[in-house]
């Protein structure tokens, strides 16, 4: 089966155009399930329907939630899909597997006071505190994915209109709009910081570290969760939890789907309702703990 996954990784890189994370999720999965074939000395054409069932069984007992137990049935989907099509198998073995099911989870997101709080722990007299705060900033002004914000290039600002331009999932490219705050702290760091960080090194990376190369996501990532320590978070600090809050405090404030929707560069609006959830959580919240009849 290693040739077909490799020929499927190639389709995945090339032809579908997905980012190098989604790939190396994919690569993840499908070899679990790889492994699992050559212990049982199936092959690509031997794969039955029950043969994944039991795959996704022996997830299971090895604790995996519903969530990553239906991530996993994903791949293997898209992977048997891809050997149909060309003409590697006869019969799709994934296709009437059912995916488990799973309670929808509400999305983790911080408070407006415990922003301001995050907000408030790089030290601005040093150039590293000037750096992050900047990304901070921009993060929770524009919603971007981490893998976003480190993917930036200075050229990607539009300072005048106060907007920038992203490449996402899939390569897709959208314009977000930066706030006013957001957009000061970013000029601080390119006007004092940037030039001193890079020193002889001629990166087009927006965001760079005390080598003057690119910050990677998971560095940052590393930097977002000792802010959030400091700040006294009341969970530990993620990047995706920034991306949240953004939407949410969006929606809290009458902003409408569709917007929120292409902001987030979510193809389907769908995901986006996630967040509409939330404020209707919320609102239950504010209205038990409020109303004398509640």
């Amino acid at each position: 089966m290693e040739s077909q996954i490799r020929t499927f990784m190639n389709y995945l890189r090339v032809e579908k155009g997905l980012a190098s994370n989604t790939i190396d999720a994919y690569r993840r999965d499908i070899a679990k399930f790889a492994a699992f074939a050559e212990k049982h000395r199936l092959g690509i054409r031997d794969v039955r329907r029950d043969d994944i069932v039991d795959f996704l069984a022996m997830l299971y007992r090895q604790r995996l939630d519903s969530r990553s137990v239906a991530r996993h049935l994903v791949t293997i989907r898209h992977f048997f899909r891809f050997a149909l099509t060309e003409g590697l198998i006869e019969e799709d073995p994934a296709a009437n597997v059912e995916s488990p099911k799973f309670r929808q989870s509400l999305p983790e997101f911080l408070s407006l006071e415990e922003v301001e709080r995050l907000l408030r722990q790089p030290d601005q007299a040093s150039l590293v505190g000037i750096r992050d705060r900047a990304m901070i900033e921009l993060m929770y002004s524009t919603g971007l994915r981490v893998s976003e914000l480190c993917g930036l290039r200075v050229s990607d600002l539009q300072m005048d209109p106060g907007c920038l331009r992203c490449i996402g999932k899939g390569n897709k490219e959208r314009l977000v709009p930066v706030g006013r705050e957001a957009l000061k702290f970013v000029r601080q760091y390119l006007r004092d910081v940037r030039p001193k960080l890079l020193s002889k090194s001629g990166s087009p990376d927006l965001f760079v570290n005390q080598q003057g190369h690119k910050i990677d996501r998971i560095t940052f990532w590393k930097i977002l969760a000792n802010y959030g320590r400091k700040a006294g978070l009341r969970k530990a600090l993620t990047p995706h939890m920034l991306r949240h809050s953004f939407a949410t405090h969006l929606l809290d404030r009458g902003a409408d789907l569709r917007s929120v929707q292409m902001m987030l560069g979510h193809s389907d609006i769908s995901t986006t309702q996630i967040y509409t959830h939330v404020v209707e959580e919320r609102l239950k919240q504010v209205y038990k703990a409020h109303h004398p009849r509640a």
